[in-house]
């Protein structure tokens, strides 16, 4: 492939990372995620392009969060690869491959910030990916 293939290949790939991003917001917002965040970290890591990062209010608040996501997802034929803290409903990850998405308790995002730990991604406002969809 040519460097200008690689490039639009790796901008229809960021398109659809965005595209799913967008989606999960929407999910999580519908059901009132609290301090939703989103981190593209594709140019500091090769886990994903996005991260999302949110929290609920209890632990049943936050597997409504997680369903919802995981719904939404699967009408755009993304199924999640791994779920991880679902039980324990503290902290639950979901791998859907170009984004992962966080859902905490309170407490537990309070302790864990992730947004310090990956604070080399760039914050996204949900309306830059809508733009990013539709550039090419």
């Amino acid at each position: 492939m040519t460097e200008q293939t690689d490039k639009m290949s790796l901008e229809q790939d960021l398109q659809i990372s965005a595209k799913l991003a967008e989606a999960a917001y929407q999910a999580l917002d519908d059901k009132l995620g609290q301090d939703i965040r989103i981190l593209d970290i594709h140019h500091i890591s090769i886990l994903a392009d996005y991260f999302l990062i949110a929290h609920g209010n209890n632990p049943n608040h936050v597997h409504a969060l997680i369903d919802e996501v995981q719904d939404r997802l699967a009408e755009l034929g993304c199924e999640s690869k791994n779920v991880e803290g679902y039980q324990e409903g503290s902290w639950v990850l979901i791998d859907f491959g170009r984004i992962i998405v966080h859902v905490f308790s309170k407490e537990a995002r309070l302790f864990y910030h992730l947004e310090r730990i990956w604070s080399d991604g760039v914050t996204v406002d949900p309306k830059d990916l809508t733009i990013r969809k539709t550039q090419v």
